[in-house]
């Protein structure tokens, strides 16, 4: 009997995507990266699962010792009741105090901020992860872009010449 092939990547490790923040990695360099867990309700999961999350305008915030997650839409459950959740409301994230401690010391700093890269599900939990970024200025945004082309144009003459 043939065994089935997995795929390779995030899959491995019992990694399901549901969204990427795109725009995050255009608008800031990112310097240290963290993975943490988020309270959810039922009506959240459920609607996480059909997917349609947008991480675009999410950010995250210390307060109290706590980090909050606010700006993430996750749309109502198509098939939820009155009892749904709402879309834009802010969401805990779960962090031990030390890590807590350390992020928002590199958060406070001018120039600084969370930003959570992208949300899955992890052997069936929640995560996100959560990035300490500084912003790009106009010409940095540019300076990546022709980084990128470069490397663009070095893979595809690579493939032309293996043909």
């Amino acid at each position: 009997m043939a065994r089935a092939h997995k795929k390779k990547g995030d899959e491995e490790d019992g990694v399901k995507p549901i969204c990427r923040n795109r725009r995050a990695f255009h608008e800031y360099n990112i310097e240290d990266k963290l993975e943490c867990g988020i309270v959810l309700t039922g009506t959240e999961v459920k609607s996480l699962r059909e997917g349609g999350v947008s991480l675009d305008d999410a950010y995250a915030k210390v307060d109290g010792g706590e980090v909050w997650l606010l700006g993430c839409d996750i749309p109502e459950y198509t098939c939820g009741n009155r009892l749904n959740h709402k879309p834009k409301r802010p969401r805990k994230l779960l962090l031990h105090r030390r890590e807590i401690a350390r992020f928002a010391d590199k958060a406070a700093q001018k120039g600084f901020t969370l930003v959570p890269l992208r949300l899955y599900f992890r052997k069936g939990k929640a995560k996100v992860e959560l990035a300490v970024a500084r912003g790009k200025q106009q010409f940095d945004k540019r300076q990546t872009k022709k980084k990128q082309e470069a490397q663009r144009e070095i893979r595809r003459a690579m493939t032309d010449r293996n043909r």
